[in-house]
């Protein structure tokens, strides 16, 4: 038995990791890290394996909330970096200014960030997104519009600052 469980984990491993890895790659422009995120979420679905129902979702959906904490550290160390040396800059960065799609992402509501993240960057049908989050095929239509009109909006901001 566990030798067939082994090699299911080692099938599914063989099948999704590259994918999930590339995934996390372009979330957070960096190899390394994305290495790291996608290996962490093979390893929590392993420590759950007999309990989870839907292995790839689980695996993308526990990716996304890692990518969003990488996301919540790096912008921790940002803003420490940004207060140690704001009293020697001339003219620190206006945040505004940065129309930074990623950034603007990361700063939705986690309600609409999951479903942007599952549809847009990892390619999954709304139904499969509905499915990985327990929510309606409708409701999901419906925050990715939300989402969609966050992100216009914070666009036109940010480029209305620039201009």
């Amino acid at each position: 038995m566990k030798g067939s469980r082994e090699k299911a984990a080692s099938e599914l491993f063989a099948a999704l990791y590259p994918r999930l890895a590339g995934w996390c790659r372009r979330l957070v422009d960096d190899d390394g890290t994305a290495h790291e995120i996608a290996s962490e979420a093979f390893t929590r679905l392993w420590s759950r394996w007999t309990s989870v129902t839907e292995p790839r979702g689980f695996l993308y959906v526990t990716a996304a909330n890692l990518v969003r904490d990488h996301w919540r550290k790096l912008e921790r160390e940002r803003r420490a970096v940004h207060r140690a040396t704001a009293e020697v800059a001339v003219g620190p960065p206006n945040e505004q200014t940065d129309p930074s799609v990623r950034l603007l992402v990361q700063s939705l509501p986690e309600r609409l960030r999951v479903p942007i993240l599952l549809h847009y960057y990892a390619d999954m049908p709304i139904r499969e997104v509905a499915a990985l989050t327990g929510r309606k095929e409708g409701t999901i239509k419906a925050d990715l519009h939300a989402a969609r009109e966050m992100l216009r909006a914070h666009l036109r901001r940010s480029l209305d600052h620039t201009l």
